[in-house]
């Protein structure tokens, strides 16, 4: 058989032809074959800030002050407990919601602390950190075109988890110097669409604190509306001066419609081990748990045996003296420095 190409004449007559022929044409076609592509969910999203400091403070030996790790050791404690876990055979899935005795520890804890008796079965799920915790409230509640307030500066993760749920991003700033939220701002940018709202105490990066204030404002603007409101709470113990944390859990009206995300890394210094959890109303929870199944299902056991021995030490109300002693001093030595905060 002959096959005539480009001006070409090649004659097949055997199966070594026919070989010879594939990948004549292939070569011939090379430049014209398609690669596989996609069209990207996150096109102005390049790699995290974090990443390129990170980058930076090994290139140049630097002291690394961009991303929210200590530089000292985790509790000797905790280490030993979650080593006995792994020696007694917690090693296995733990339930997907997590482990039960930690989310009973976890419900006494946000009772003491913010006078809320959620139930640890239907309104607790433990979670491979607390980024996660916030992208899995967004895609539960975000359908394509849904609104969601941010305010900023705010954390990175805010953006591009909104954005890849097909939800828009409306972005509110933060008022300088004490970056609070002008809620006659947010009063004007509630529309048909808004789907939530996000809010972050202690900020992220600033420091700065909701006040009692703020919350009846949020309250107020939420009222006889669907507008669901995710709180970032990670740094819930790193509140100074004597001040305490003013939570969305400790505000019925509020947390009636809100997901609450937490994080063990941040509290227990083991940013590593990307574990946090959420807490939502049972019905918010139910529609939260049946996207988390699918993602993650479950969590590192060893550690969830762990914490739930662990946290009724109740060594997360050391934490706020130890930082502060480091940040007074930390500031102190700045202030002889060329740089100003």
């Amino acid at each position: 058989m002959a096959i005539a190409l480009q001006n070409e004449t090649i004659f097949v007559n055997t199966l070594k032809d026919v070989a010879f022929l594939f990948f004549y044409l292939r070569a011939l076609t090379k430049n014209y074959i398609l690669s596989p592509s996609i069209i990207s969910k996150l096109p102005n999203v390049g790699t995290t800030i974090f990443t390129a400091i990170n980058g930076h403070a090994l290139a140049h030996d630097a002291i690394n002050l961009g991303q929210g790790f200590p530089d000292f050791a985790m509790d000797e404690r905790l280490v030993a407990l979650t080593n006995k876990a792994m020696k007694d055979g917690h090693n296995q899935y733990v339930h997907g919601n997590g482990l039960p005795q930690l989310r009973e520890v976890l419900a006494d804890k946000i009772d003491n602390l913010y006078g809320n008796k959620v139930s640890a079965n239907e309104e607790i799920t433990i979670t491979p950190g607390a980024t996660y915790a916030l992208y899995t409230a967004l895609t539960t509640i975000i359908q394509p075109g849904d609104e969601v307030i941010i305010f900023e500066p705010a954390y990175d993760s805010y953006v591009p988890n909104i954005e890849i749920n097909g939800g828009v991003v409306v972005p509110i700033s933060l008022e300088f110097p004490h970056y609070n939220i002008n809620w006659d701002t947010v009063r004007n940018k509630i529309t048909a669409k808004t789907r939530a709202i996000m809010i972050n105490s202690p900020h992220n990066p600033s420091g700065a604190l909701l006040t009692d204030a703020d919350m009846q404002e949020l309250i107020s603007i939420t009222n006889d509306t669907s507008i669901i409101i995710i709180s970032d709470e990670v740094y819930e113990h790193l509140v100074y001066g004597g001040r305490k944390q003013t939570s969305v859990l400790s505000y019925p009206e509020l947390y009636a419609r809100s997901f609450v995300c937490f994080s063990f890394g941040k509290t227990y210094s083991c940013t590593g081990w990307k574990l946090g959890y959420a807490v939502a109303p049972p019905s918010l929870m139910a529609e939260f748990r049946k996207v988390h199944q699918y993602n993650c299902f479950t969590c590192f056991a060893p550690a969830q045996y762990a914490l739930a021995e662990f946290i009724p030490e109740k060594s997360y109300a050391l934490l706020a003296a130890d930082l502060e002693e480091r940040k007074d001093f930390f500031a102190g030595e700045m202030r002889s420095t060329r740089f100003k905060a």
